[in-house]
């Protein structure tokens, strides 16, 4: 199965040689699950010609904001309807979870509660799973058609399903420890509250559950229950 990746960001020029930009994250994450990758990136205005391009979408995070005035996101906003119109599985994560929201009649706002980083407890299916956290932007209001399957004690909307076609999520299942930490240092400072940064440091060995989200990926891209 052919996974068509849609590329949004790229990930710090610190991390690259050591993990990779954000589609490698993804492919390591799915790896042992029979799927095959292919990148677009949008962030570059490389887009697929059409949904046929692949047989799932993976839409990934990204430094930027979905309501923000970049001249790709009408065109991702307008290819996301597409897939969705043609019935094919697409995920998406964080910046994901939020452009696909946007284009389907959701709102995304900078929250004005602040942010949520690093090793953060959500319930996500009847499920309560450690995930890393990094964003202050959320989904605030849902698209007709959208169900919430997942939430945390800052972020109401976490998890996202639209019928079996979509289901997307706020934290990020792809970054691990070591990449939390590189955020930390190379992006977080003057951003983020410094308390809120070490409270996260102090949290980089707890145990996530990324293979656990990576499962239900790779489920829900093979239409399995």
């Amino acid at each position: 199965m052919k996974i068509g990746i849609l590329q949004t960001g790229h990930a710090p020029d610190i991390v690259l040689g050591e993990l990779g930009d954000y589609d490698t994250m993804f492919a390591r994450l799915l790896d042992g699950h029979g799927f095959d990758f292919a990148t677009w990136s949008v962030v570059d205005n490389e887009f697929p010609d059409s949904p046929d391009a692949a047989d799932g979408w993976l839409i990934t995070g990204s430094k930027h904001g979905a309501y923000e005035d970049h001249d790709w996101i009408a065109p991702l906003e307008e290819f996301i309807r597409a897939v969705h119109a043609d019935g094919r599985p697409m995920i998406g994560v964080c910046f994901g979870h939020q452009i696909i929201a946007q284009a389907l009649g959701g709102k995304v706002v900078k929250f004005p509660g602040g942010w949520s980083v690093g090793p953060t407890e959500y319930r996500i299916e009847g499920r309560t799973l450690p995930l890393n956290a990094w964003h202050q932007d959320q989904v605030v209001e849902l698209p007709e058609g959208a169900r919430v399957v997942g939430s945390s004690d800052f972020c109401e909307n976490a998890a996202l399903i639209y019928d079996d076609r979509i289901w997307t999520i706020q934290p990020h299942p792809e970054f691990t420890a070591r990449m939390i930490e590189q955020l930390i240092d190379h992006r977080g400072r003057g951003v983020v509250p410094d308390a809120q940064l070490d409270a996260a440091r102090n949290r980089l060995s707890d145990p996530i559950a990324n293979d656990a989200i990576a499962a239900r990926m790779a489920a829900f891209f093979k239409r399995e229950s």
